[in-house]
Formats: structure tokens, C-alpha cells, sequence
């Protein structure tokens, strides 16, 4: 392993055991439940605007460390987002865990969710991996953002 994947790996692991994510929201605008019935992942993110920017983001529920980290990576690299940058990031996201996207250049803007990119390489883990993303469009679809 070299020392970038070392480095993604621990990063992952101190999302899943220790995340200051997963936590309610005092008051939110949104709030979309998710459920991976293959690993029993479940999470529902709660969403707080400003207008169109993303102000606050937070998770519960119980999952895999895959799922419960990528939430939580997810919540940081969107937070302060506009939605339009927010949907943009997502949709980068999945394409590269479905191994879509080729240029590294692109990926950049996921920030430290660039760490999932070897997820791809792991069949089972990958609908873990992308929960919280696939969420967040269905509540973005829901609610006309």
C-alpha cells in the first residue's frame, strides 16, 4: 500500500468511528432517509439552507464503515456549497466510483472524497460508498433543487 492509499484508508476509518456528522440538526429544511438493503446501511441527512447555499448538513443511522464514512466526507465536501456546485460534485462522485471518469484533473473538486476512489475496485462495497450520495439527488429531485 502506498502512502496516498494509507493515508485515504485513514481517513475513512476516522470518519466511520469518529464523525462530528452524525449528529440531528437543531432545525432543517430538508431531511431525506436512505437504505442499502444489501448491507442494511441506513441514514437520513438532514439539510439546512441559506438560500441556494448548503449552510449546515448532518447524518443518523448505522451502517458500514464504507457507508457511514462516505456520509460523513460527503457532508464535509458539500458544506458552504451553492446546490448547483453541490449537484455538480455529486454527480462527479458517482461517476467515479462507477470508474466513468479518467481525468484526475476532474476529480479534484471532490476534495477528500477522492479517498472512495478504490471503492470502484470493490464490487460489493460500491452501493455502500454511494448511499449518501444517491440520497442527497433524491432529495435535491424531491424538493425542486
Amino acid at each position: 500500500m502506498d502512502g496516498l492509499e494509507e493515508l485515504y484508508n485513514d481517513l475513512i476509518m476516522e470518519h466511520s468511528m469518529n464523525s462530528y456528522n452524525k449528529k440531528e440538526l437543531e432545525s432543517y429544511d430538508f431531511c431525506e432517509k436512505g437504505h442499502n438493503p444489501n448491507c442494511g446501511d441506513e441514514i437520513e441527512l438532514q439539510l439546512k439552507l441559506d438560500g441556494d447555499k448548503i449552510e449546515d448538513m448532518a447524518f443518523i443511522g448505522h451502517g458500514c464503515a464504507i457507508s457511514q464514512s462516505s456520509t460523513s466526507v460527503m457532508i464535509d465536501v458539500l458544506r458552504g456549497k451553492d446546490i448547483h456546485e453541490a449537484k455538480d460534485i455529486i454527480k462527479t462522485f458517482i461517476k467515479m466510483i462507477k470508474r466513468e471518469i479518467k481525468d484526475e484533473k476532474e476529480l479534484e473538486k471532490l476534495e477528500e472524497a477522492i479517498a472512495f476512489k478504490n471503492v470502484s475496485n470493490m464490487p460489493a462495497r460500491v452501493k455502500c460508498a454511494l448511499l449518501a450520495w444517491h440520497t442527497m439527488e433524491e432529495m435535491f429531485e424531491k424538493n425542486g433543487k
